[in-house]
């Protein structure tokens, strides 16, 4: 029992300052109090235990790999492994796509899911750097999403474009010019077939000029383009009267692409891709709505 004398001790005993830091940021001053227990002892075990790991698994970088660690794991390994454990699943997958029609995927449900799904796949992975992750293109990169093709919209068509690319080293690669008219016409000749071209597709021109670059372009550009402006997909040439550009479509936007001309590459994926893969890219392409 604590007597009334020493109750009255412990009310008049004044409170011992704390230990600090001696930091204080306005007036706040910061504790030097000890980590509870339990916290050190997890610490300790985190050091302890990426020890472990260090020794156990691949850790140090040295000059061409890591230290490969006492279990000889590999990232890269377990990898391949999973790359043909995959490969090995869908092999059969695969022999019906390579030795079936193009055209004649869709009539067969299961083949088709599996090459859409897994063009679908391919596209993120090699397409969609250029023609966005929704294949909608951007300036310089056509939208594959509508029906306007350049070189055709049909299964042969899309998959020698994908196999062989566009301007590209293969000896089948889709290939053309367009010459840099800057260099062959006066700069009046150059204004009067912008007018033209502008007026084909309804764009904003001088009427009094247009009729001048038609002859400009009878003269210059209807051997690719087509008397109309049709377009030719032999050659790649545009159809200049839809409202679909593959550049800018302001005046100065033609302008430039008339006296300095275009030259887009795209890359052949013939020894990058497995048959399988072409024929599966191919076959999403096409059914992304503009196929024909």
């Amino acid at each position: 029992m604590i007597s009334p004398r020493s109750q009255a001790d412990q009310k008049t005993k004044p409170k011992e300052e704390p230990n600090t830091t001696g930091h204080s940021w306005d007036g706040i001053r910061e504790y030097d109090n000890p980590l509870p227990r339990w916290w050190l002892w997890i610490f300790y075990a985190t050091i302890i235990w990426s020890v472990i790991y260090m020794v156990v698994y691949p850790s140090w970088p040295l000059l061409k790999e890591a230290t490969p660690g006492l279990l000889g794991y590999s990232s890269r390994a377990e990898f391949d492994k999973t790359t043909k454990d995959f490969a090995a699943v869908t092999a059969a997958l695969d022999a019906r796509l390579v030795t079936t029609d193009l055209s004649a995927i869709h009539a067969d449900p299961e083949l088709a899911q599996y090459a859409s799904s897994g063009g679908a796949a391919v596209f993120r992975t090699y397409c969609s750097q250029c023609h966005g992750s929704g294949a909608a293109g951007s300036k310089g990169y056509p939208n594959l999403l509508d029906d306007d093709w350049l070189w055709g919209g049909s299964f042969d068509e899309i998959y020698q474009t994908i196999r062989y690319g566009v301007r590209s080293d293969f000896d089948d690669t889709r290939y053309s010019e367009m010459p840099a008219f800057g260099d062959l016409l006066e700069s009046h000749e150059l204004d009067q077939v912008k007018h033209y071209v502008m007026s084909l597709s309804g764009g904003l021109h001088n009427a009094a000029l247009a009729p001048a670059g038609k002859q400009v372009f009878q003269d210059n550009c209807a051997d690719c383009h087509g008397e109309n402006g049709q377009g030719n997909r032999e050659f790649g040439a545009p159809n200049l009267t839809d409202k679909v550009w593959l550049y800018d479509q302001d005046q100065s936007g033609v302008l430039a692409t008339i006296a300095n001309s275009r030259f887009g590459i795209m890359p052949g994926w013939q020894d990058k891709l497995t048959e399988a893969e072409l024929r599966q890219v191919t076959y999403y392409v096409h059914q992304l709505g503009g196929g024909e």
